[in-house]
């Protein structure tokens, strides 16, 4: 298997897993983008760090690509929300796509653009950052609504199909 990384923030990692499973090799929930070294959740969630709480995990394009990655990433989640996932604010919660390499960001661009008539007049707002470094997030935040099936879990994520969100958002179906 060739190792290629993906490292998303939206608040995924439950939803990725349902979708994906066994193709999500050593899924890990944690932290991305800031400015911190070895950040705590308190920290984290403090909004002193800049980083971002993202789900990293490493896959094989050849049984799941990049492509699809992407496509759900978009699909399970508003990617129009600055700095927000349902009722959860702050940087840490930004829609973002840490790339691991050119071709990652070069690929992220491209389907972005194609995507964007869907949201109608709503812009997408995901930022594409250069990945750095992922700081693992504590283990019990680790497959959390799994250990804790009455925790908070964004209503906002789910599955939608495109039809559906050019519907939602007036925008035009790609």
């Amino acid at each position: 298997m060739t190792k290629n990384f993906a490292t998303l923030g939206a608040g995924t990692e439950k939803i990725f897993r349902k979708k994906f499973g066994a193709l999500l090799v050593n899924p890990r929930v944690g932290y991305s983008g800031g400015t911190k070294d070895d950040p705590t959740y308190q920290e984290v969630c403090s909004k002193t760090t800049n980083h971002a709480e993202v789900l990293q995990f490493e896959f094989d394009d050849s049984t799941l690509p990049y492509e699809a990655i992407l496509d759900f990433f978009f699909r399970m989640h508003d990617p129009t929300t600055l700095n927000r996932q349902g009722g959860d604010i702050g940087t840490q919660y930004r829609s973002a796509i840490f790339f691991h390499d050119a071709s990652q960001k070069e690929f992220a661009e491209s389907f972005i653009a194609r995507i964007q008539p869907a949201f109608g007049i709503s812009k997408i707002t995901t930022t594409l950052e250069p990945f750095r470094k992922f700081w693992d997030g504590e283990e019990y935040h680790q497959d959390y609504l799994t250990k804790n099936p009455d925790g908070y879990e964004c209503p906002l994520h789910f599955e939608r199909s495109w039809e559906k969100i050019a519907t939602q958002f007036g925008g035009s179906k790609i």
